[in-house]
């Protein structure tokens, strides 16, 4: 059987459907992308509370309108499920599964793992895959691969194809989401590509074709790690003009008046989300495969690691100044999220900088008008409180960790006795006013 022919000729004729594995901040607004063009979506987690709610029309990723998810739940073109033998309904399988890192910083590869092995033991002959999760160069051809074919007892190139198309999401942006970002992608045969190209295209308005998949993993490395390494020198950088009594902020706002070589980065408490504060631990790990030093990425990685206590020095030392220990001072987090304007709290530095403040005895609170409970990286479970001049006043220092759009710095600023800014949300300071 030419199942090339057959899955292209299902695409042409909008009637093939799409397995989305992962419905998290990635695979549901994909699946929503596809299902808007009418194409049939089953999205497989297994999450029973995210596939209820998704069946019931329930949204609860914040880059999706409420309206859209229900629309297409409605006209049946997005069901959801935790019955991973559906996947032999499929003609594509999408994989957007979390790669986190384990307890000693390495990558754990056990959600891909897990993935490829559902996929094996239940898709049909002739089923086109790919990964979009962040991994390190190789995953795609070394380890996926082997897994794939042992489990369906099919071959690549014959009966199933594979690819990888890194995602590209940036939670909270207005301009930019899934449909209009170009996309990456690069396939292990030329048919492959072909297939893949035709199906994305349904839902994304560009292909960009590279002509192999460890080119596509490099190409997401290469993305973030070139704004790990920029992000960390500017946060070493502000470190050294604070013990130097020079306005960063002030430093950068001039270089951008330069109108060619130079590319404005941000200080800050440290680096949050999936990707960024990963990225470089993942190219490490393959990097050690070449007996090849990373000196440069290892070092801006573990630079970022260090941010969180940095800044707990940062409050330490405000406190002290106004003769009040960390131990036994009601210290009030404002955000919580790793970015601005999201719900998202994933490797937020704020979590750690609280976890540490709260092991030296501070009584740690938080307000964050898009997060109500959080859950830090210790394992504490925290409850937004709201941002009233009570609250403010109660606290003996308020530390500004995300600049929410919702955040009024001068209403802050009125009703706080001590504050440390991290952020540089308060352009005035004063003697009640540490910034970073």
């Amino acid at each position: 059987m030419n199942f090339k022919k057959l899955i292209l000729n299902k695409i042409e004729n909008n009637r093939e459907v799409i397995g989305i594995v992962g419905l998290g901040y990635v695979g549901l607004p994909l699946a929503v992308n596809f299902a808007e063009a009418g194409v049939s979506v089953i999205g497989f987690d297994k999450s029973v509370e995210k596939v209820d709610m998704i069946n019931n029309g329930e949204n609860y990723i914040g880059d999706i309108r409420d309206a859209v998810l229900k629309d297409v739940v409605d006209k049946v073109k997005l069901e959801a499920t935790t019955d991973f033998s559906k996947m032999q309904e499929c003609d594509a399988l999408i994989i957007c599964v979390p790669t986190p890192l384990d307890k000693f910083r390495k990558p754990d590869m056990s959600y891909i793992e897990s993935a490829c092995i559902d996929i094996g033991k239940n898709m049909s002959a002739g089923t086109f895959i790919s990964l979009e999760s962040t991994t390190y160069p190789t995953t795609t051809e070394d380890f996926m691969l082997p897994i794939l074919e042992k489990e369906s007892g099919l071959k690549h190139g014959d009966d199933f194809w594979l690819a990888y198309s890194p995602e590209r999401v940036d939670p909270g942006n207005k301009n930019y989401h899934t449909r209009n970002t170009p996309k990456v992608m690069g396939a292990l045969t030329e048919d492959g590509m072909e297939i893949g190209e035709a199906i994305y295209t349904k839902a994304i308005d560009h292909i960009h074709k590279v002509s192999s998949p460890r080119i596509a993993e490099m190409v997401k490395i290469l993305e973030n790690t070139y704004r790990l390494v920029n992000i960390s020198l500017i946060n070493e950088l502000a470190l050294l003009a604070g013990k130097m009594k020079i306005n960063i902020w002030e430093v950068i706002e001039a270089a951008k008046t330069k109108p060619f070589g130079f590319q404005a980065f941000y200080p800050g408490p440290g680096i949050g989300g999936h990707c960024i504060p990963l990225d470089p631990f993942y190219l490490e790990h393959i990097a050690k495969k070449y007996d090849f030093d990373l000196s440069m990425i290892h070092a801006a990685g573990h630079i970022d690691m260090r941010m969180p206590h940095y800044m707990y020095i940062k409050i330490a030392t405000a406190l002290n100044r106004h003769k009040k220990p960390v131990n036994g001072s009601k210290i009030l987090f404002l955000g919580v999220a790793y970015k601005p304007n999201i719900d998202d709290p994933r490797e937020s530095p704020a979590l750690e900088i609280m976890d540490i403040t709260a092991h030296k005895g501070g009584i740690v609170s938080y307000s964050d008008p898009y997060i109500p409970h959080v859950k830090t990286n210790d394992g504490i479970k925290y409850n937004s409180i709201e941002l009233t001049k009570e609250n403010l006043k109660n606290a003996d220092v308020v530390v500004l960790t995300t600049n929410h759009k919702d955040f009024d710095a001068d209403f802050i600023k009125k009703h706080s006795g001590l504050i440390v800014d991290l952020r540089n949300m308060i352009k005035e300071g004063g003697e009640n006013i540490y910034k970073l």
